[in-house]
């Protein structure tokens, strides 16, 4: 049995791994993943939500990942490819900081002072009121998302 040190690098090498298998897809010139099943169904998609559904996923911080994804698409309907790019991210950082003596409950909180930071920089000076926005830029909002998925 393994702990430690050994366990978070295992745990960061199968969450990166997942994520390099979707970061190419995406955006709007992200690129489409082939995909053959156990029957031998093949399945060619750029979403990022069907990429990891389809993925066989055995390493447990890896399904979380996928669970993680899978939680996203329910509850937003898009972003998967972000979420599990940015947790994967977030996950090689905190190891880093593991190595340099830095205690995982000081990084949690770091990490949640910076989403509160985020959120209140977002709503101050990036939100916008909907209705001072025009009639004509709602049609148009409403237009690319629905053209999106």
């Amino acid at each position: 049995r393994q702990s430690g040190q050994d366990v978070r690098s295992q745990n960061v090498t199968a969450v990166s791994a997942i994520a390099n298998i979707v970061k190419t897809s995406l955006g709007p010139v992200g690129l489409d993943k082939m995909l053959v099943d156990d029957v031998g169904e093949v399945t060619v998609t750029n979403d990022g939500a069907t990429i990891l559904k389809l993925l066989e996923v055995e390493h447990p911080a890896a399904k979380i990942l996928v669970e993680l994804a899978d939680l996203q698409d329910a509850e937003v309907g898009d972003g998967t490819t972000s979420v599990v790019i940015l947790a994967a991210e977030l996950l090689k950082r905190a190891n880093e900081l593991v190595k340099n003596q830095i205690h995982p409950t000081n990084i949690i909180s770091g990490y949640r002072l910076a989403m509160r930071e985020a959120c209140k920089f977002i709503e101050e000076h990036m939100a916008l009121r909907v209705d001072k926005l025009g009639k004509e830029c709602l049609i148009n909002c409403a237009k690319t998302a629905m053209s999106s998925k």
